[in-house]
């Protein structure tokens, strides 16, 4: 079974992940695949630093992923460019990795953009966690020391969460402790495993 897990910024989603991975799932992290994908010399940096320049460098080749974050967030033609450089090579790669694992294991396709990218296409069932749009917003000043305005101008940025859970099969209201959701996600989990072997 496939799971595609997504959300909001600061919703829950990677703590959602973490427990999936505690009952046994492959996690299959978006993030960390264009971060493994941008690395020096990589043919996607090169894609990149084609459209952006090497301003967007560090001094040793790497990428300079503060500069190039503060170029995208704040232009939304920026954004969708990088977005158009990136996905295809997640795409790719994920799919190689269900190749590999998809007999093995049930897996879980952790992606903010799992619905932008078409990710939602190659899973089973697509869960999307949410939280009260002013929860959401202090935990994501807490988390990345930001203000409220930068808050609410990244979080603009993405398609609206309720878009996303319009377009789920399932929704998980993460407002409340790690201990709650951990509960609800184990119970929808134990559901799906269920409704799989019928």
């Amino acid at each position: 079974m496939i799971i595609g897990l997504t959300g909001g910024i600061a919703t829950g989603k990677s703590q959602s992940s973490k427990i999936f991975k505690k009952l046994g799932c492959y996690i299959i992290d978006a993030d960390k695949l264009s971060r493994t994908l941008t690395t020096k010399n990589s043919k996607c940096l090169k894609d990149i630093v084609g459209v952006f320049g090497t301003d967007i460098l560090n001094n040793n080749g790497s990428l300079n992923r503060k500069k190039l974050g503060s170029i995208v967030f704040s232009d939304k033609q920026a954004k969708t460019e990088l977005e158009r450089i990136i996905h295809p090579h997640i795409i790719r790669k994920t799919n190689e990795i269900i190749a590999k694992k998809y007999t093995v294991t049930d897996i879980v396709v952790d992606a903010p953009l799992l619905f932008e990218v078409g990710l939602d296409r190659v899973c089973d069932k697509v869960i999307v966690v949410y939280a009260e749009h002013s929860l959401q917003i202090l935990r994501f000043m807490k988390r990345d020391n930001i203000t409220e305005e930068e808050a609410e101008k990244r979080i603009a940025l993405q398609m609206p969460i309720k878009e996303k859970m319009r377009l789920a099969d399932i929704t998980v209201d993460n407002s409340g402790t790690i201990a709650e959701l951990e509960n609800k996600i184990k119970e929808i989990y134990k559901n799906l495993k269920e409704n799989t072997h019928e």
